[in-house]
């Protein structure tokens, strides 16, 4: 019984702190061990807690933001169609990494492969559709920095759409807040970011694969909304999170 009631005050004690440091947000102290973080408030662009929130770091796969941002903007301009056709190159083909194993030659719908970079973060999927709105990888990644600008990213250089390691690839934790913040206004991708499990048909055998969200806060956290993991061995872990919860 005094064990049992140690407790309960032990308990007590804690939620009282816990009350007490939240009670006044301009005292909350948030322990990050990440190298980089920010916390904004999507509406409005507030910033609400920021570490190292500008230092220039390789984002990984949260690269991606942006290659759907600007396929999502394409749709939404009539540039291109849901229901497209595009033929997959020797090049997407041959992207190593998180894929949906298309190959050379086969025929996907433009909504197959943003569905497989949101959910499955595929970077072969990344290249075709790169491939099929910029016309070629170069040039769709011309249109990536000069969205980044337009946005405001000062921080960020890319230079592939993927976020494979290379050399001059970079962004911030503030930038990414940005880009994730103009993501987040597309219902078409709202969709696909909240998926936890689907399955897509590949391969001139026509092969089902079963593709699940990168991101386990879409099934674990109450209101997730999005957006992108990522993982490289140069940027380690990499996230873009985002929530709802009482129309915030």
């Amino acid at each position: 019984m005094k064990k049992f009631i140690s407790f309960l005050l032990a308990l007590f004690i804690a939620i009282t702190q816990v009350s007490i440091i939240f009670a006044d947000t301009e005292e909350a102290k948030l322990d990050i061990v990440s190298k980089s973080a920010v916390l904004m408030d999507a509406s409005t662009g507030k910033i609400l807690y920021e570490k190292n929130s500008h230092e220039k770091l390789p984002p990984a796969s949260v690269t991606k933001v942006m290659t759907m941002l600007l396929i999502c903007e394409a749709l939404e301009s009539g540039k291109i169609k849901e229901d497209d056709d595009v033929q997959i190159s020797e090049t997407a083909a041959s992207m190593g990494g998180s894929q949906i194993f298309l190959e050379p030659g086969e025929i996907q719908k433009v909504d197959t492969l943003l569905k497989s970079i949101a959910v499955a973060s595929a970077n072969d999927a990344c290249v075709a559709m790169a491939e099929y709105v910029g016309g070629s990888v170069e040039e769709f990644v011309v249109l990536m920095n000069k969205r980044a600008k337009e946005l405001g990213m000062n921080d960020t250089n890319f230079v592939n759409t993927n976020g494979l390691p290379v050399d001059n690839h970079y962004t911030s934790a503030y930038d990414i807040a940005l880009m994730s913040k103009e993501l987040l206004r597309h219902k078409k991708i709202s969709k696909y970011l909240t998926t936890w499990m689907d399955e897509v048909v590949v391969g001139k055998k026509q092969a089902k694969i079963g593709i699940s969200n990168t991101n386990k806060l879409v099934k674990h956290y109450t209101g997730a909304t999005g957006v992108k993991t990522g993982f490289t061995q140069q940027a380690k872990y990499c996230l873009s999170a985002s929530a709802l919860r009482n129309n915030t």
